[in-house]
């Protein structure tokens, strides 16, 4: 290298490659193709490219200045110094692409063939499961991907992402291997509950009621703490879809037995095996009904607990003893966001008792249309307990959920096209016992106008 290439000169040009690379980076308003159906909703792409351009403008402006200060202060500075602010930036150049390419998986997927569509109704059925009958608080954008691993995730609204700025968009991540079929609503609901739990500061009040019951069973309540934001997820699916929660719970965690009876460690999650019987506890506090029972019956004899380690065999009877006290002071909790009253009594869903769900679904089959004026968790909820009731076969469930899902996506792109917020978009969920379809209608998805 000759004298004149000194160290800024060389940094310079590599901070205008860099910034010529961060230019040819476009919206995804320009570059993704899909239907009007498989588009995610007017809020959460907006969100998404607002927090992605305000990313790269801050990339753009931090070269500028660096630029700047080679050729000027910058020039008689050391190398070392000069290098480092070099790294500085090139390490928030890479924390920008790394942002765009999270999204991007998001958006890419809706131009799949069909799944794209199934998406774009997922979006509107986890919309519609965040929302409670009073507002407790403004619902986030959400945003429904697909990934090909064993149970969902979410990465929630106003988390801190990768490389720094805050996520403005609730991101669902949904497995493929339930794309479309039972289990789907167990996976969407349980995910779209950590966003509400995290909405309403749940945990940190759960926790903090645990934690005077430490001195009586130090163990077991410390673990009940530990798990409680998993536990709150898996309450808020019960809640919204029923006894379909628990069936999707348990074909997830069907696996070796020795994943099913997995000791207790830093994981999240409780103990699987246990973990079934928790929610078939918590369904019968919240929709009382032998069904549960049942439920919980046949996953023992699945699993069953003779031949576990004694040691882990007696934390599981400890946990089990004090289960009861747990699920009273879960559905007990106030939490302060909800203005005094208790948690069981805003999720509790008066319309998912057992023989109002299964009274439902034999007038769906009378009037097949009165299934679109349903909201989707309601849809799940019925469809899930008639499985469960053996009045509805995995192949025609899965030929129902579709077309509805379908339903709900082409609902809310027409939705949009008129210029109205979309389905269900800060509209209360309508829970009345006998159901008023009328007052449904307003909200209602045409499922015969897609046939």
């Amino acid at each position: 290298m000759t004298g004149d290439r000194t160290a800024p000169w060389l940094l310079e040009r590599e901070t205008r490659a860099m910034l010529t690379r961060l230019a040819l980076v476009q919206p995804f308003v320009l570059q993704e193709t899909c239907v009007a159906a498989a588009a995610l909703s007017p809020a959460a792409l907006s969100g998404i490219e607002q927090h992605l351009i305000a990313g790269r403008q801050e990339v753009r402006r931090s070269g500028r200045e660096l630029i700047a200060w080679l050729r000027g202060p910058g020039a008689s500075a050391t190398p070392a110094e000069q290098q480092r602010r070099f790294w500085t930036l090139r390490l928030a150049f890479h924390a920008a692409l790394g942002q765009f390419d999270l999204f991007s998986e998001v958006v890419t997927q809706r131009s799949e063939r069909d799944n794209g569509v199934l998406l774009g109704g997922l979006d509107v059925a986890a919309a519609e499961a965040l929302l409670l009958p009073t507002k407790y608080f403004d619902s986030p954008p959400v945003a429904c991907s697909l990934q090909g691993v064993i149970g969902g995730s979410i990465r929630r609204v106003r988390t801190r992402l990768p490389g720094g700025g805050d996520n403005p968009v609730a991101l669902i991540r949904i497995p493929r291997e339930r794309m479309v079929g039972f289990g789907i609503a167990s996976s969407l609901v349980h995910e779209v509950g950590h966003q509400g739990a995290a909405l309403l500061g749940l945990a940190e009040c759960l926790r903090e009621q645990l934690s005077g019951r430490r001195s009586r069973g130090r163990r077991t309540w410390a673990l009940w703490s530990h798990w409680i934001s998993e536990i709150l997820a898996d309450l808020w699916s019960i809640s919204r879809i029923g006894i379909g929660s628990t069936l999707g719970l348990i074909g997830l965690v069907s696996l070796p037995r020795g994943f099913v009876f997995r000791p207790p460690d830093e994981d999240p999650h409780p103990i699987p095996w246990l973990r079934v019987l928790l929610s078939c506890a918590i369904g019968d506090r919240l929709y009382p009904d032998p069904q549960w029972a049942r439920l919980a019956r046949v996953w023992r004899s699945l699993y069953p607990i003779a031949g576990v380690r004694p040691e882990l065999r007696s934390l599981i009877d400890e946990l089990r003893a004090t289960m009861p006290e747990f699920i009273s002071v879960l559905l007990g909790a106030r939490p302060p966001s909800l203005g005094g009253r208790t948690l069981g009594d805003v999720l509790r869903n008066p319309e998912l008792q057992r023989a109002a769900l299964l009274d439902r679904f034999l007038d769906w089959r009378r009037e097949p249309d009165q299934m679109a004026l349903a909201p989707p968790t309601l849809a799940f909820a019925v469809l899930g307990q008639a499985r469960a009731s053996g009045m509805l076969s995995p192949e025609r469930e899965s030929g129902l959920l579709r077309r509805l899902i379908i339903g709900w996506a082409v609902n809310s792109a027409l939705a949009t096209a008129r210029g109205d917020r979309g389905m269900y978009v800060g509209q209360p969920v309508i829970w009345s016992d006998p159901p008023d379809y009328a007052q449904r209608r307003s909200v209602a998805v045409r499922l015969k106008e897609t046939r």
